[in-house]
């Protein structure tokens, strides 16, 4: 038994790789990488895409703010809501010096749909129609292709 253990370096190795030898771990996807991107992001980018997309022919939209929440609180009595539906956007009208609310509720759209091109279909005909509400005009005039598929 006349193995010497060597003393330890007297300044620590730089670790490169490791313990089981297969490389420093790191992120999966880099940040710029749309999937490392959170889901509320993505559907907030959707609801701004469609924003903009309408801001383009009714300049008016600009006073407004769109919000994305998560789900509506619902007061069943108050909103005459039968326990069937759960609404997909709202409106709060403009009042005391404030600007007019588009509220688009991001849980609801989601379950409701199954792929990115779905959600962003349908985030868009909820935009419409929250617009169409409070501008007093019908979803078709808002956006000419509204329904269409």
């Amino acid at each position: 038994m006349d193995n010497p253990v060597p003393p330890p370096p007297s300044e620590p190795r730089p670790r490169r790789r490791d313990r089981h030898g297969r490389g420093m771990r790191g992120p999966v996807a880099p940040p710029q990488v749309p999937l490392s991107a959170p889901r509320a992001q993505v559907f907030a980018d959707l609801v701004q895409d469609s924003v903009e997309r309408l801001e383009r022919r009714w300049p008016q939209l600009a006073e407004v703010e769109f919000l994305v929440v998560e789900v509506p609180r619902l007061d069943r009595e108050a909103d005459g809501l039968d326990g069937q539906s759960v609404p997909l956007g709202g409106i709060v009208p403009a009042r005391e010096g404030r600007p007019g609310r588009i509220v688009v509720y991001r849980r609801p759209v989601e379950i409701r749909t199954k792929s990115r091109e779905e959600r962003a279909e349908l985030v868009h005909e909820v935009v419409v129609e929250q617009v169409a509400e409070l501008l007093g005009l019908t979803p078709e005039t808002v956006d000419p292709r509204y329904g269409e598929d």
